[in-house]
């Protein structure tokens, strides 16, 4: 199996001003919806982790949380693509709890359901964060130049806390396009079929 775990905020949808506390509030980063389904098509699972401490934090529910989801996910469908499930960290900063990234316990546990071997998993995100838990984890590592990383671009040094061996990539469609083969097929016009018993969200 091929398996990318992506980041959410800043790599999927827009940074904001705060949390993201509403399906209304929760808009798709250019592209970055169209890169899941391409590859999707080239036979890629995905899967995205991401911390909400604002569930800790009481600023918004799981409900709400789940609205937001089912709107991404119905976008990507739109798109024929999907993501397989939404694993996410609950808990605040201070909490000390071992899901939160940088601790590797999200991925773990991704890596572990799907069955595939660490080394291979593609972990991919715009804030160190994601990618110090990728490391941590052994995965191969992927910064896209987007949100809290919009600064930067392929070609600069790698920030002081990001990962050694990090590759950069200027956002996540250019990401797939040097992981895929060049020869890689164009995206299907048909979407495909939808995940049995919908929409997955998990936390530890």
């Amino acid at each position: 199996m091929k398996l990318a775990i992506l980041d959410r905020d800043g790599t999927l949808n827009p940074l904001g001003d705060g949390y993201v506390t509403s399906p209304e509030e929760w808009t798709a980063m250019a592209g970055a919806l169209e890169a899941i389904a391409r590859l999707n098509h080239a036979g890629w699972h995905v899967v995205v982790a991401t911390n909400q401490p604002g569930l800790g934090r009481g600023l918004f529910d799981v409900m709400a949380l789940n609205a937001i989801h089912a709107k991404m996910h119905r976008q990507v469908a739109a798109l024929g693509g999907r993501i397989d499930a939404v694993f996410y960290c609950p808990h605040a900063a201070d909490e000390e709890c071992a899901c939160r990234k940088p601790a590797p316990g999200l991925l773990e546990q991704i890596s572990d359901r799907y069955g595939v071997e660490r080394q291979e998993v593609q972990v991919v995100g715009s804030c160190a964060a994601h990618l110090q838990a990728g490391a941590a984890l052994g995965a191969q590592l992927h910064l896209v130049c987007t949100g809290p990383s919009a600064h930067l671009h392929p070609g600069m040094p790698l920030p002081a806390d990001m990962p050694p061996g990090t590759r950069v990539h200027a956002s996540l469609g250019d990401f797939v396009d040097q992981l895929l083969p060049a020869a890689a097929p164009p995206l299907a016009a048909t979407p495909l079929p939808p995940l049995a018993g919908g929409i997955s969200l998990d936390a530890i």
